[in-house]
């Protein structure tokens, strides 16, 4: 028999039906195979049966059930390799271009549910380019204001079904929608005027605020314009003028015991000169608005790459964008309901925006997803064959062991069986010439450099408590004053060099003379503190006494010198932030604070004197209170001598 197009045609009608109405392809099959020729072309003629059955159909206006079920038996031929795996999205094609939109909407549901099944490798490759141009002749079919919802399906449909790196749904040289133009009357009609108070200033609500509240929304459609001075003058004027709008109108929010869910939602308002009033004090309206301010400014402040090099802010610029921003984020948090958490929401959702930036300056990088890697099946048997971890638990009970898991921790915790016992003997204060050994090269060679650490407070406070553990020239009498304490440590290390065994004479007997130096200093001093008649020396007990009292004069002296970083101090004499801020409530001033504080810290803790105040301002580097106390430290020595 000479087989054609149209004979073909002809004998797959009927047998396609009749597979379509008992949901049975093995005649369709079995017809194939017959013709299974390789000099014949058999799925063009069975693809255009199978659209003409289809349009059948639609001239007996068949249900959308009827329809849905046909593409899916186009789906299970495509399957079974009968047809061409673009056949399902041709049928759906030719439905929607002769469906109303009503039932367009219906069917698209079935487009949309079967998602899985369009990014299958059967179908994925052939469909996505019909798919697209179905999805897009839908979209210039139907009103972005009056099909809203449709539109947001199709495109949400269209990001389900293409991966991220589908160059067709980016916007990859970041153009701007400016078919998007906001209309609004020009031409002023009677209204009642209305003043808004905000601060000490005044906001009229007229055809002027009108004017430049709707202007605003061709800067939101075209951000570019402006980066030219005279638009950028213009966008901060209106900006500022509605935001302190804005400012002034508190908003009272009532809850509507009614299902919210009924009420209409427009993408776009209205731009009648009657509703502004209205709309100023709506709070979707205002959301709306104050969330445009924040993306136009996050665009201004952000990296696209592609920007032209004079698409750049000035410095004032960007300061202004950044304090209008934090007042936008302000109005979103007094704008009920739950305003903090909504604006929490919105910085969220912009953070996550400025990764999507990031991507796209990458040149938009294709997303893998990471599996984790399958254990071969050697190391599955070789994990089957070690034993059970309560087995070896269970083991090292037996034998008075402990097993930790981790053999460095096993081998610790089996050093000693006993930990009170393991403890005993084990010494963990270092030596003095491992802990000193900077310092000693450094006074060995002379080092006068800011890396000294003997100038290094907490170094210094950590040494103090080990020369008293280690040294025996910790506790030696002296009455020899050292200021500041990089003095008294230096001369520790110079002592301690001194000691340490196999030096060379030389090297010794510099030490020991700048050691004798050093002891002549003090004999001197000690000599300056000797009575007159006694040869022993003088008890200084008094005037350490001296030293831990405060008379009034000192106290009003010091916390004159203290007051500008006064909370400082009161961080390091162990004051609590609510201990802090009741001396700020207590006191107006900073001289008054300060006082209060140097007065509770004298008669509440022991430690307190002029000594550790002393040493508590050097360490902060508040030079200037630090040398007025040292001030009076030396006054009360020179009062003590003349006594």
């Amino acid at each position: 028999m000479n087989y054609n197009f149209e004979t073909l045609r002809i004998e797959y009608k009927d047998i396609l039906q009749t597979s379509f109405k008992t949901n049975n392809v093995e005649p369709l099959e079995q017809k194939v195979k017959s013709l299974n020729r390789t000099d014949l072309d058999i799925k063009t003629p069975l693809d255009q049966t199978i659209r003409d059955i289809l349009l059948n159909l639609l001239e007996e206006e068949s249900s959308v059930a009827i329809l849905r079920d046909y593409v899916d038996f186009s789906i299970l031929l495509c399957r079974r390799g009968l047809s061409s795996p673009t056949i399902p999205v041709v049928l759906l094609g030719d439905i929607f271009e002769t469906l109303t939109l009503d039932i367009c909407e219906s069917m698209f549901t079935f487009v949309e549910q079967n998602v899985n099944v369009w990014k299958e490798e059967l179908f994925f490759s052939g469909c996505k380019n019909n798919l697209l141009r179905l999805c897009n002749d839908l979209l210039r079919r139907l009103s972005r204001t009056t099909a809203t919802v449709f539109c947001g399906k199709i495109l949400l449909f269209l990001a389900k079904f293409f991966p991220f790196s589908e160059r067709s749904g980016l916007n990859i040289v970041s153009e701007f929608n400016l078919e998007n133009v906001t209309e609004y009357g020009t031409d002023q009609i009677e209204e009642d005027i209305t003043e808004i108070k905000s601060g000490d200033e005044k906001h009229t609500i007229d055809f002027t605020f009108y004017c430049k509240f709707w202007q605003l929304q061709d800067f939101f459609r075209n951000p570019i314009q402006c980066y030219n001075k005279v638009q950028w003058k213009l966008f901060s004027s209106h900006a500022t003028n509605v935001l302190n709008t804005f400012h002034g109108i508190k908003l009272d929010y009532v809850t509507s015991t009614e299902n919210s869910a009924n009420l209409g939602y427009f993408a776009k308002y209205l731009t009648s000169q009657k509703l502004l009033d209205l709309q100023l004090h709506d709070v979707n309206f205002r959301r709306s608005v104050l969330l445009q301010f924040l993306i136009i400014f996050q665009y201004f402040t952000s990296t696209v790459k592609f920007k032209s090099d004079i698409h750049e802010l000035k410095n004032d610029q960007k300061e202004w964008i950044s304090s209008y921003t934090e007042k936008v984020y302000t109005l979103l948090r007094e704008t009920p309901p739950d305003g903090e958490e909504f604006a929490q929401i919105v910085k969220h959702v912009l953070s996550r925006e400025e990764l999507w930036n990031a991507w796209k300056n990458d040149s938009c990088p294709e997303i893998k997803k990471t599996l984790p890697q399958q254990t071969e099946v050697s190391e599955k048997r070789r994990d089957s064959e070690k034993p059970l971890l309560g087995d070896i638990i269970k083991e090292a009970s037996d034998q008075g062991k402990y097993f930790i898991g981790s053999g460095e921790l096993t081998k610790l915790w089996n050093h000693c069986p006993n930990n009170l016992e393991a403890c005993k003997g084990r010494n963990f204060l270092p030596t003095l010439d491992e802990y000193f050994a900077d310092p000693i090269q450094q006074v060995e060679t002379h080092s006068k450099g800011d890396d000294n650490l003997l100038k290094d407070s907490n170094f210094g406070w950590r040494a103090l408590r080990l020369l008293a553990r280690r040294s025996p020239h910790f506790f030696t009498y002296s009455t020899t004053i050292m200021n500041p304490l990089s003095s008294y440590l230096e001369m520790m290390v110079r002592k301690i060099i001194h000691e340490k065994p196999g030096k060379e004479m030389s090297q010794e007997s510099q030490n020991d003379n700048e050691l004798e130096s050093i002891l002549t200093e003090a004999d001197q001093a000690t000599e300056d503190l000797k009575q007159t008649d006694h040869e022993e020396f003088v008890d200084d007990t008094n005037v350490r006494q001296d030293n831990k009292n405060l008379t009034y004069e000192q106290l009003l002296y010091f916390s004159e010198k203290i007051s500008p970083d006064w909370p400082k101090l009161a961080v390091k004499l162990g004051y609590k932030p609510d201990e802090i801020d009741f001396f700020k409530n207590e006191n107006p001033t900073p001289i008054e604070q300060a006082r209060n504080l140097l007065q509770i810290w004298f008669e509440d803790d022991e430690d307190a004197s002029l000594d550790n105040l002393l040493y508590i301002l050097e360490g902060l580097e508040m030079n200037e209170a630090a040398e007025a106390v040292r001030s009076e430290i030396s006054n009360n020595m020179e009062t003590f001598l003349i006594q």
